[in-house]
């Protein structure tokens, strides 16, 4: 009877505390992105990302347990700068009308998406692997609580709707239409036709909440 591969630990071991630890932790995680994009995730090794790190090879097994825990660390990063940028465009959209409002977040969910489009796509590759799927369920909660409260704050706008509904409605449109345009459209994501994309898909959320 064969032995059962075992799961790689994706949790790191400690976290930074001082100030050169942080450094270290960054270099490391910054290093695991690069080599990524450029090698994807079987040509990278914690040996090559130390390398790059600048750091030595145990200074990174002090931090992280193996490679998947650091790609885990990149995209629990990267999801959080996409969950910031979301939260501002909901806190600078509260007070405009929904057309504007969808326009706007439309417009910042595409910009967000254009920014690292090749990283995008190897950690979306990567998130089975890690078994972190609840990092995508974490943002998509957050955004769904932040978008109702906007719903909700402008109910003389919409037609009669169920907001719980409604949040997750457009939530996931927005957030599959940009998705999928960095995994499998990326033309979609150009300056030519990025405002088109634009323009449709506002068209298609404002109709509905309207």
């Amino acid at each position: 009877m064969r032995a059962m591969a075992r799961k790689p630990l994706t949790k790191p071991r400690k976290h930074a505390s001082q100030d050169r630890s942080r450094a270290t932790v960054d270099a490391l995680i910054e290093a695991t992105a690069r080599i990524l994009v450029r090698e994807g995730f079987d040509k990278a090794s914690t040996n090559r990302i130390a390398e790059a790190a600048g750091v030595s090879v145990g200074s990174l097994y002090q931090y992280f347990p193996s490679k998947e825990s650091l790609v885990v660390a990149v995209i629990a990063r990267h999801q959080e700068e996409l969950m910031q940028i979301a939260r501002d465009a909901l806190a600078e959209v509260a007070s405009l009308p929904i057309p504007k409002a969808v326009r706007r977040l439309v417009a910042v969910a595409i910009e967000a998406h254009r920014v690292d489009p090749k990283l995008h796509r190897v950690l979306a590759e990567q998130l089975p692997r890690t078994g972190r799927l609840e990092n995508i369920d974490v943002f998509n909660r957050e955004f769904y609580t932040l978008f109702k409260r906007y719903l909700d704050a402008h109910r003389d706008e919409l037609r009669n709707l169920d907001l719980d509904m409604a949040a997750y409605v457009c939530v996931t449109s927005i957030e599959a239409l940009t998705h999928n345009a960095v995994l499998h459209r990326s033309e979609m994501l150009s300056e030519e036709v990025a405002g088109r994309l634009v323009d449709e898909a506002t068209h298609l959320i404002v109709k509905y909440l309207q």
